[in-house]
Parts: C-alpha cells; sequence; structure tokens
C-alpha cells in the first residue's frame, strides 16, 4: 500500500533524509520514531507530496506520488501535529468543504458517525475559536478521515487530547487498520507505539537505524531477555557511539 524506495530529501548540502526505503502493508500501523532532527516530519511531508523528495520513489496505493499525484493523493490522508484550521468555517462547513473537494457522496451519512466517534457531534456549528485544542485536533482529524483514506499519516496525533480522547484516539487508529488501512504514526511516546504499532522504523540524522516488528527490534537491541522496554531499546539504537580513544604520540627517543 506505501512503498519508498531510496527517498533522499536535500536542503542544499543538508541531508534531511537520506535513501529511505520501507513498505507498509494494508492493516499494518508503522511506528516511525527517532530523535528530534532524526527526519520524522520531512519525510511525512515527502510522502504526502507535501514537498519534492531530491531522490527517490514514493507509491501510494500503487500510485507513483510524483507522476500521478492526483490519484495518488486521493488514497491519503495526513494529520499534522498543529491542526490548520478555517477561522470563519464551522464544524460542519469544514466536513462539507473537504466533502466537495473530494467528491464525496452522501457526505453527511460518514460525517455524522465520526463526529459521533470522535465526540464532537455537539459541537457541529461551533466555530475553531470556540474549540479547545484537543477538539481543533479532533476537528483536523475527521476532515481527514471523512473521505475513508487507505493510507493515514499521523504526527503526533495525542497532541492536546486528555486520558479519554487518548484512549478513543487509540481505539479509531486501531480500527482503520483493522478495516485494511496502511497507516504511519510519528511519536515520541513509546507507549503508544508499543500499543498500537505492529512495526517500527528507527530514524537517525536522516538514515534508518532498522526497521521490523517490535519483536525482532527488541530481539537484536535488548541485551538481557528481562530487558525489552522499547524505550530503553529506543534509546540504546539511537545511542551516540562511544567516542575513539585519544590518540598518544609516545615521545621521541632520547
Amino acid at each position: 500500500m506505501i512503498q519508498v524506495e531510496a527517498l533522499t530529501k536535500l536542503y542544499g548540502d543538508f541531508v534531511a533524509v537520506n535513501q529511505l526505503t520501507f513498505s507498509v502493508q494494508p492493516g499494518e500501523v508503522l511506528g516511525l520514531v527517532g530523535p528530534n532532527g532524526a527526519g520524522k516530519t520531512t519525510t511525512l511531508r515527502c510522502l504526502a507530496g507535501i514537498i519534492p523528495p531530491t531522490r527517490g520513489t514514493v507509491r501510494v496505493g500503487g500510485y507513483d506520488l510524483a507522476r500521478d499525484p492526483i490519484a495518488a493523493k486521493k488514497q491519503l490522508a495526513f494529520m499534522t501535529d498543529e491542526p490548520r484550521l478555517f477561522d470563519y468555517l464551522t464544524v460542519g462547513q469544514h466536513l462539507n468543504f473537504v466533502a466537495r473537494i473530494y467528491q464525496v457522496v452522501n457526505w453527511e451519512e460518514i460525517a455524522t458517525p465520526l463526529l459521533e466517534e470522535l465526540e464532537i457531534a455537539d459541537k457541529r456549528d461551533k466555530l475553531p475559536g470556540e474549540l479547545s485544542r484537543g477538539m481543533k485536533q479532533k476537528l483536523a482529524i475527521a476532515c481527514g478521515l471523512l473521505h475513508s483514506p487507505r493510507v493515514i499519516y499521523f504526527d503526533e496525533p495525542l497532541t492536546g487530547l486528555d486520558p479519554l480522547g487518548i484512549r478513543r484516539m487509540k481505539d479509531s487508529i486501531l480500527k482503520r487498520a483493522r478495516d485494511g488501512a496502511a497507516i504511519i504514526l510519528s511519536s515520541h511516546l513509546m507507549h503508544l507505539v508499543e500499543q498500537i504499532c505492529s512495526h517500527i522504523l528507527i530514524l537517525k540524522r536522516g538514515g534508518k537505524v532498522i526497521d521490523g516488528s517490535i519483536a525482532e527490534i527488541r530481539n537484536r537491541f535488548s541485551q538481557e531477555s528481562a530487558d525489552n522496554d522499547l524505550e530503553e531499546v529506543f534509546l540504546r539504537a539511537t545511542a551516540e557511539p562511544p567516542p575513539a580513544p585519544p590518540v598518544v604520540t609516545p615521545p621521541p627517543p632520547a
């Protein structure tokens, strides 16, 4: 469903993303993790067609994102960590606007249960300025899910949500995966990654450290059988190598 081959993004001489190759199949949830500055958000923006890669190929639902961007983008949704909303459109008008863009037929029949699932059905006539940070996040996610995308990218989806909202959001993500969507989730929250992701891709300085199932990555980076906490595994996988010992120059012969 998502196929990435040798994805590279350069900003001048700076390598933001370096030769990434991976895939995500229907029903899989890939956790995209790494330290700050590892290239996670840049990768997602390339995968969504927001910024063009310098080199490499991205295929979404079988469509080449560079050669057939409209067909590819019809298959996907990208939920950013900061909701991008229109100040003077209500919740319902946001959904109507998105439905017109994606040509969603009978959109209200989809929107009503979606708003109920995200617990913002009672906010349908509210403007963004009347919503909390978490409610804005839910509205942005509702807009992204309205056209039933088969590929979904989440960048820190739990930002601003309360504990109940966090549980609901995890359930929503898993529901889409069970329905056959291919999902990429970028997060610094290792407990979230552990709970809902089937696979992990660890980035460091724009490059891939490792990708695979959680069990495979634990087996590689756990030093002991009991040492399988995912946060510890992540820290070990992204740790800086120890500094080289100083070179000692022998004194000249007397």
